[in-house]
């Protein structure tokens, strides 16, 4: 086992980002392995959620090295990628030199009121303490009528393919981690937040309890990932 930063279930921000920063090197090709390629599927159903349009400002949350903020960018959209891990933001920077990257916690945003037109973030809202404050202060920084969309992992509605999944986490991503991560023990944390992790019913009333309203969800593949999308309402 790698002596490297590893957070836990507790989710302290600062563990979080030096767990992120650790990985960041070889971030991008473990989503890759661990996925067997579907990030770029799942990242073709964000930008289609989110239908950015030129002229449009977008704050992308736990963007990391920004692959989901270049997507969103390609629409002609002013996208800004916030995230916590100054490792992960490094990379980013490297990757994508036309978009703005900035560091900040979803929980207390460094941004003024209803100045975002959309807010989007991905596997990153499980790794929030409080998700709740993390949906409002969201829902502060876009415009009325803002869109928010949330991709995040979530629970295989096939009791069977439920059951193959949770092998797939506690054998195959286990053994990919050691061959192939800077930092395995980040790699079982992945397992732990995403098996604790609120079903897709629970995230939408999570959702809609800190006020935001049109609430819907949608599955992708199979329930391994969904798609949460959402409106601010009208003063």
């Amino acid at each position: 086992m790698n002596e490297a930063p590893r957070a836990d279930l507790h989710k302290v921000p600062d563990e979080i980002a030096s767990m992120f920063d650790s990985v960041a090197s070889r971030y991008d090709m473990m989503d890759a392995l661990m996925t067997g390629g579907l990030n770029n599927v799942w990242m073709a159903a964000l930008r289609k959620a989110v239908a950015p349009h030129p002229g449009e400002r977008i704050l992308d949350l736990a963007a990391g090295t920004g692959t989901s903020s270049a997507a969103l960018a390609k629409g002609g959209a002013e996208v800004v990628a916030c995230d916590l891990s100054e490792g992960m933001i490094e990379v980013g920077r490297e990757r994508h030199p036309d978009i703005e990257f900035v560091r900040g916690n979803a929980m207390s945003l460094d941004f003024e009121e209803a100045s975002f037109d959309a807010v989007t973030i991905s596997w990153g809202l499980r790794n929030i303490p409080d998700p709740g404050l993390a949906l409002r202060e969201m829902m502060r920084v876009v415009r009325p009528r803002g869109r928010l969309v949330v991709l995040e992992f979530s629970t295989p509605t096939s009791r069977v393919f439920r059951g193959l999944y949770g092998a797939y986490q506690s054998t195959v991503m286990p053994a990919l981690a050691r061959v192939a991560s800077t930092n395995d023990g980040a790699y079982d944390y992945l397992v732990e937040s995403i098996r604790q992790w609120p079903s897709q019913e629970e995230v939408a009333h999570m959702i809609a309890a800190n006020g935001w309203r049109e609430v819907e969800y949608r599955n992708l593949t199979g329930g391994i990932a969904c798609l949460h999308r959402a409106v601010k309402p009208l003063p």
